[in-house]
């Protein structure tokens, strides 16, 4: 038994064939461009990020330098107060002597 199909059922067939390859392409090419734009969305998002962290490293560098010119670290604050204070009791020793002079001459 041979399949014999008429011409025109061929044509039909394969316009029906066309037509559903071209819709096939046609989801295919709307998929790869939502695909497209989520991936630029993404790195849109991406690059914002990195602008927001460049800025975030900014403002802390310029903090580093402020704090740097602005703070003493307690060891240098200490020993400077040392230096102070053993002026100040040097000072006081000094006029301690000379009150003890000042008594001892008969003023």
């Amino acid at each position: 038994m041979i399949l014999s199909v008429e011409p025109i059922y061929l044509i039909w067939i394969a316009g029906l064939l066309l037509a559903f390859l071209g819709a096939l392409a046609g989801v295919g090419r709307w998929l790869l461009a939502q695909f497209q734009r989520r991936i630029d969305d993404r790195f849109a998002s991406l690059a914002e990020d990195a602008r927001s962290w460049r800025q975030t490293e900014r403002n802390l560098m310029e903090l580093r330098a402020h704090v740097s010119e602005h703070y003493v670290r307690r060891e240098d604050y200490v020993r400077n107060q040392s230096v102070v204070e053993a002026k100040l009791d040097a000072l006081a020793a000094k006029l301690e002597m000379m009150q003890t002079r000042g008594i001892g001459s008969g003023h």
